[in-house]
């Protein structure tokens, strides 16, 4: 199962960073991916990543892989682009990898 993280914290998925694009709109997408994936795929957010400075993001975690960091998922053909992965599953496309970013560093 991939367990999909959206973002929903301070910047990603807020008007204030963001007020052209429909977030919920990108919410409603990915749990429509969920919906007819048959338990392949669950979507949920999370309040703050830490990644503000690419946000909107969004992480994917498959099974036995490292979970994959997408950043400025804002865009209507990122977001194709991502449904598609969930849909067929598969390593990460390369249309989606300029949208990988790493993760945030945790201080010690």
């Amino acid at each position: 199962m991939a367990l999909v993280t959206v973002c929903r914290g301070c910047c990603c998925g807020t008007v204030k960073k963001h007020p052209e694009y429909d977030h919920a709109e990108q919410l409603r997408r990915l749990e429509a991916v969920a919906a007819r994936s048959g338990g392949r795929v669950r979507v949920r957010t999370a309040d703050c990543l830490d990644a503000c400075e690419n946000s909107n993001i969004v992480v994917v975690k498959r099974p036995g892989t490292k979970p994959v960091w997408l950043g400025s998922v804002l865009h209507d053909v990122v977001m194709e682009d991502l449904e598609q992965w969930l849909t067929t599953g598969g390593p990460l496309p390369a249309k989606l990898e300029p949208n990988r970013v790493a993760p945030p560093v945790k201080p010690d």
